[in-house]
């Protein structure tokens, strides 16, 4: 019986390692591209495609009425062994399909991703503050009143003596 405590501890532990590597392994295994969006800019990153006559590969974006890698806005992979990517700037927004093809002919994946409209710059420079900044935490750089201020040192105060009024009376001996 002894014996099996070490099993029964190692057991959840070795489980959890094994399901941890799995979630970290799987998506990347199967997706083989990674795609980001910043603003209106959609970019693919891989470490899957091989250089074949100076060139990776290339990487299509399509909308969700093209079906086909050649109906896409088409760019050229470029990067290093270590690591391929592409960009397309100026997207407008909705969903799209990335796919990365390789020089040789392989896919190197495909990923769906939404593109959510940006907010517009301002036109002109925001005005600066006439009284410094307004930092704190929370709602700390409102101006209360004065009676919400003395209401708020009543509730404190009024906390302060029941947690001393209590500690004393547990501490107090008791007499039976």
């Amino acid at each position: 019986m002894r014996n099996s405590k070490p099993l029964l501890r190692s057991g959840p532990t070795a489980a959890a390692a094994a399901a941890l590597a799995l979630t970290l392994a799987g998506p990347a295994a199967a997706a083989g591209i990674s795609v980001s969006t910043t603003g209106s800019t959609v970019s693919v990153s891989t470490s899957a495609c091989t250089q074949i006559n100076g060139h990776w590969g290339t990487a299509s974006l399509l909308t969700s009425s093209q079906t086909s890698f050649s109906q896409g806005r088409q760019v050229a992979l470029s990067g290093s062994g270590s690591g391929q990517s592409a960009a397309w700037s100026n997207v407008g927004p909705g969903t799209y399909t990335v796919i990365v093809i390789c020089s040789n002919g392989s896919t190197a994946g495909t990923q769906s991703v939404v593109v959510s409209t940006a907010p517009a710059p301002s036109a002109s420079p925001s005005a600066s503050p006439s009284l410094g900044v307004m930092g704190g935490l929370g709602g700390s750089s409102t101006d209360y009143g004065t009676i919400t201020l003395i209401a708020g040192g009543a509730l404190v105060g009024t906390g302060i003596a029941a947690t001393a009024w209590y500690l004393r009376r547990r501490s107090a001996p008791r007499h039976f």
